[in-house]
C-alpha cells in the first residue's frame, strides 16, 4: 500500500491507553491497517500492522498462562506496553500488552508492511524482495532492531523508541487491502485450532496464509 505522507512529515498519533484494555481476542483485529512505528534518529520507520495473533489470560498456549515471571512480567502491564520476548534462540517477537494490570493478555504483531524507511530496514535484514523484510515476527522485529531492550516500551507515546501510532487512511487500508480473515494460530502446539489470528487477506506480506479460512468482513 502506497502511503501520501513522506516519513519525515508523518505524524505520530499514537494508540490511545483505552485501545488496549479490552480483550486481545477484541484488539488483534483493530490493530489491523494501523502503524507500528520504530523511532530512529533518521526519523519513522516500519509500516501498516497486516497480521496479529491473539493471546489470552485462559490460553494454554499464552505465555502469562501459569504465572508471572522476570521473562513475561510486562505481559501483565499496564496495557498499551510492548511485550517482546526472545524465541528458539533465534529471533525476537513483539507484542502489544492488553487488558487491565495484572491479567496477562497481548497480541503478537505478525507482519507489518514496509510502508517507509525501507532503506533503514534492509540496513539490518538484507532481502531480495520487500515482503520478505517484514512478513514474519522474526523478521520484522529484525528489520525494525527490536530486542529485549524495548521490553515495556510505551506503546501510546509519541516519544517512545516503538509505538503504534493511528494511520490517517486506517479506512482506506480496509478497504484497499482486507477482508480480514480469521483464522487458527501458527507454529504453536497448544491450542492451535483456536481462530486467534487475523490478516488483512489483500497484503503480500502476510507470514502464512490458510487454506481453511473463515473470513469476516469487520468495519473499521
Amino acid at each position: 500500500m502506497e502511503l501520501e505522507a513522506q516519513p519525515a512529515k508523518l505524524a505520530l498519533d499514537p494508540l490511545p491507553r483505552s485501545f488496549y484494555e479490552p480483550s486481545a481476542a477484541v484488539v488483534a483485529p483493530k490493530l489491523l491497517g494501523h502503524f507500528l512505528i520504530r523511532n530512529t534518529p533518521q526519523g519513522p520507520v516500519g509500516g501498516v500492522i497486516a497480521e496479529a495473533e491473539a493471546y489470552l489470560a485462559d490460553d494454554p498456549a499464552c505465555h502469562g498462562f501459569a504465572r508471572e515471571t522476570v521473562r513475561n512480567r510486562s505481559m501483565y502491564g499496564p496495557p498499551g506496553r510492548a511485550y517482546v520476548y526472545f524465541i528458539y534462540g533465534n529471533h525476537w517477537c513483539m507484542n502489544a500488552v492488553c487488558c487491565p494490570k495484572g491479567r496477562a493478555e497481548a497480541v503478537l504483531i505478525r507482519a507489518i508492511e514496509s510502508s517507509f524507511g525501507e532503506a533503514w530496514m534492509r540496513a539490518r535484514r538484507a532481502v531480495n524482495e520487500c515482503q520478505e523484510l517484514t512478513n514474519g515476527p522474526g523478521k520484522l522485529c529484525a528489520a525494525l532492531e527490536i530486542d529485549r531492550r524495548l521490553d515495556a516500551a510505551d506503546l501510546c507515546d509519541a516519544a517512545s523508541p516503538l509505538l503504534i501510532a493511528r494511520n490517517p487512511d486506517y479506512r482506506r487500508a480496509w478497504r484497499e487491502l482486507g477482508p480480514v480473515i480469521t483464522t487458527r494460530r501458527v507454529g504453536i502446539s497448544k491450542a492451535a485450532e483456536l481462530p486467534l489470528r487475523f490478516y488483512l487477506a489483500g497484503s503480500p506480506f502476510v507470514s502464512r496464509r490458510s487454506a481453511t479460512k473463515q473470513s469476516r468482513r469487520l468495519k473499521p
